[in-house]
């Protein structure tokens, strides 16, 4: 499944939201991104997800904000799942 472009997964409710990819800190640090939507813009690409960490939220976040980050590995063995599916605890 194509990851969708930002705002055409708008209508879906959010325990029905697809993630598509897992980004994950393998640094140990806990923090790991879910993407719904990513959409490149301005020369850098901004995705729209589920982010787990200190807290737990919905947001924006742009590509370039890893950057700063230097333990970020895409999950390639990462299968779609629906956030309802996602381990929240």
């Amino acid at each position: 499944m194509e990851t969708p472009k930002l705002y055409e997964a708008e209508e879906i409710p959010l325990e029905e939201k697809i993630m598509t990819a897992k980004i994950f800190d393998i640094s140990g640090a806990g923090w790991t991104w879910y993407v719904v939507e990513a959409e490149e813009k301005d020369g850098d690409v901004v995705f729209f997800g589920y982010v787990k960490g200190f807290e737990e939220e919905w947001g924006y976040l742009k590509k370039v904000e890893f950057n700063g980050i230097p333990a970020i590995e895409r999950d390639l063995h990462w299968t779609k799942k629906k956030f309802n599916e996602i381990d929240k605890i």
